[in-house]
């Protein structure tokens, strides 16, 4: 986290290893708040599109919805004052989610379903479009990260990798 970003609240500690993934999914790890996630990112903010495009029961919706308005992920602008009516948009935090998004439809397209539903199209500007293919790659040295080239540095006190340390 930088200094001039605000933290998204997670809900609750969680058991076992000091872990920023397990802290991620007590805000995002439930199915319906990640496809009203993914609907945002299509552009539909409408509760009544969510509802639609995602399947989920209205009322789990809401508290979805809720939830992630709380934990800083999306927020409300209202959009009607009569009735008051309101549109979901995601927040920075929210934003930041597209690679996880991306990242689970292209796993669910290899892994899961025969067919992939949905792809995209990479077309910067001056450029003919051509089939999105994202890579991992290091900010600091600029190359493509691959499987064992990670290392993990734990910082939790008491902590390794392997677990917490036996005292």
């Amino acid at each position: 986290m930088t200094p001039d970003t605000e933290s998204v609240r997670a809900p609750g500690a969680v058991p076992g290893r000091p872990c920023s993934m397990a802290a991620a999914l007590q805000v995002v790890g439930e199915k319906w708040a990640l496809l009203a996630v993914r609907e945002l990112f299509y552009g539909n903010h409408r509760f009544d599109r969510i509802a639609r495009n995602t399947g989920a029961p209205r009322d789990r919706l809401t508290a979805r919805l809720r939830a992630l308005e709380e934990a800083g992920v999306v927020e409300r602008r209202p959009y009607s004052e009569r009735p008051p009516r309101y549109e979901y948009h995601l927040t920075e935090a929210g934003r930041d989610l597209a690679p996880l998004a991306h990242a689970l439809r292209t796993w669910g397209d290899r892994w899961v379903l025969p067919e992939s539903p949905v792809t995209f199209d990479h077309a910067p500007e001056g450029h003919e479009p051509h089939p999105f293919d994202p890579a991992w790659v290091c900010r600091c040295c600029g190359r493509e990260a691959r499987r064992g080239e990670l290392h993990a540095r734990v910082h939790t006190p008491g902590w390794t990798v392997d677990g917490p340390v036996e005292l």
